[in-house]
């Protein structure tokens, strides 16, 4: 490229716009097929009994109907249509199994989350039981949690959680700007 920008070897567009001849030559032994901007030489006759026409410079041809094309492709393993022919597809389910669905997928999703937050979010069991009153399910609960966190530690899971409080007391604790000011 050049400074100049009135240079005629610079093309003024990003691309080019018309390419004349294929830019990728064939091979040695290799057959030449047509690029697609080439002129067409054999035009075989279409169903009228007219050759079709192509528009200028491009390949659409005037009499093509896109009716003639296939809408659905056809089945390419004969067990998948076997599949299809002795388990059809049931009846849509009726307002009843939408609800009994919808509850299972809440039902998985609570027990998820109860797991994920046993594992990951072990000490606040732990804190929760120190703050009730004393008692025999309380004392328990406390107990079982103490256990349970010790082995959560020892795992290391407690180590997201405990990484993102180190951060919360550190970003609490800092002397922010306008805290000096106040």
């Amino acid at each position: 490229m050049s400074d100049r920008p009135d240079d005629p070897e610079i093309p003024l567009a990003p691309f080019p716009t018309e390419i004349r001849a294929n830019p990728f030559p064939p091979l040695e032994g290799d057959a030449v097929e047509p690029y697609l901007d080439d002129p067409v030489e054999d035009v075989g006759l279409d169903s009228s009994g007219d050759p079709p026409v192509p528009v200028s410079g491009g390949d659409w041809i005037e009499t093509a109907d896109a009716h003639d094309l296939p809408t659905a492709p056809e089945p390419l393993n004969p067990l998948l249509a076997l599949g299809r022919f002795a388990f059809p597809p049931g009846e849509p389910p009726d307002e009843e199994g939408v609800a009994a669905r919808d509850r299972r997928w809440t039902s998985r999703t609570i027990v998820l989350a109860t797991v994920f937050l046993l594992i990951f979010n072990a000490v606040s069991i732990q804190n929760w039981s120190r703050q009730q009153a004393p008692g025999w399910v309380t004392t328990t609960v406390r107990r079982l949690a103490d256990v349970w966190a010790e082995q959560i530690t020892q795992l290391g899971a407690d180590q997201p959680r405990q990484t993102v409080r180190d951060g919360y007391e550190t970003a609490r604790d800092a002397e922010w700007a306008g805290r000096r000011a106040a």
